[in-house]
């Protein structure tokens, strides 16, 4: 359940990342590192295309996480109620002297 919830962590962060690198009609986070110079680099297509790519890849395997992990945390066996105790008070009787 931990690896689960490192993986999705992970995948948010570069979710967030790929979404803010990919060209939009303003000023963006891909233009402050060199986004305009990216087709050498990516093809003639330029990044738009491959970032498309990564962002729906990752888009599926955040959406796969969370539905594992929201099934997992429905389906615990573990209770707080169960592993609660209630203290008991026990009556003394008193002694006939």
């Amino acid at each position: 359940m931990t690896a689960l919830w490192v993986i999705h962590i992970v995948v948010c962060i570069f979710l967030i990342v790929i979404i803010l690198l990919q060209a939009s009609s303003g000023m963006d986070l891909g233009s402050a590192f060199g986004g305009g110079s990216s087709e050498s680099f990516f093809g003639s297509k330029g990044a738009s295309s491959f970032l498309i790519k990564v962002t729906s890849i990752l888009a599926v395997i955040f959406m796969a996480t969370s539905i594992l992990i929201s099934y997992n945390l429905s389906h615990k066996k573990k209770s707080v109620i169960n592993e609660s105790t209630i203290p008991v008070k026990q009556k003394t009787i008193p002694q006939n002297k």
